[in-house]
């Protein structure tokens, strides 16, 4: 792997798992910010504490060394949930910029991490 993929996959991967880590602990913890956010979507609270906590188990997934099968499965959910974000937000009207922005950003970052990944984190073709 050369040196300039290595360090496009940590960059990705870091801004990612740091914001997936944070928004999983917001959630968990419900905090005020969050609440607020998910509570214009329309989705019940306790839907917050079931995403918080896998994504906090998704980092550790993506983190941690081996298991690359599960590492699959957590950038697929990744996806899923911030692609589901974002079209929650765009359905329920909600265009502020931190609703749009983060979403996207995230998919870019999961995205760009899962592409660079290293061979050693990739399931055998």
């Amino acid at each position: 792997m050369k040196k300039s993929d290595r360090i496009i996959y940590w960059a990705a991967t870091g801004l990612f798992t740091i914001g997936m880590f944070s928004s999983g602990l917001q959630q968990i913890f419900r905090q005020k910010d969050m609440t607020a956010m998910v509570s214009v979507l329309g989705y019940p609270m306790y839907f917050m504490t079931i995403l918080g906590v896998w994504k906090i188990l998704g980092v550790a997934a993506v983190l941690m060394p081996g298991f690359k099968i599960l590492k699959e499965w957590a950038y697929a959910g990744f996806f899923f949930v911030m692609t589901g974000a974002l079209i929650s937000h765009i359905a329920c009207g909600d265009f502020g910029v931190k609703a749009m922005l983060g979403p996207i950003f995230q998919i870019l970052f999961i995205m760009t991490s899962w592409y660079f990944r290293p061979a050693g984190r990739r399931v055998a073709r």
